[in-house]
């Protein structure tokens, strides 16, 4: 059983960064590739982001890419995403998940999900 653990949530203005984290434990992290989705107030949860077993692949919704940046520390069992250029409409609760199966996640059907950890973005 795998634990997902976000952080690195908050209050920022618009055209801010930050950077959120996800710590996993209870399985090899290498073996998972890791996703980041989020769910806005009064919406659907979607997926914004997925990186690969060793980083090497990633994807990114339409209306994050060039903002967002997703990353891996396997030796940190960590997966990361940093988001620069922050809109009103990045307000959400940001969710990380794993799969062994990546196409699991672009299909917003991971196996394992985080609590979540919040972002508004205003001024």
């Amino acid at each position: 059983q795998v634990q997902l653990v976000e952080s690195g949530g908050g209050l920022v203005q618009p055209g801010g960064s930050l950077r959120l984290s996800c710590t996993a434990s209870g399985g090899t992290f290498s073996n998972y590739a890791m996703g980041w989705f989020r769910q806005a107030p009064g919406k659907e949860r979607e997926f914004v982001s997925v990186i690969s077993w060793l980083g090497g692949s990633t994807s990114y919704t339409e209306s994050v890419k060039g903002r967002f940046t997703i990353s891996r520390d396997n030796a940190k069992n960590t997966v990361y995403l940093e988001m620069n250029s922050l809109k009103p409409e990045d307000t959400a609760v940001y969710y990380c998940a794993a799969d062994a199966n990546a196409g699991s996640i672009r299909r917003s059907s991971p196996r394992y999900w985080g609590k979540g950890t919040q972002v508004i973005v205003s001024s």
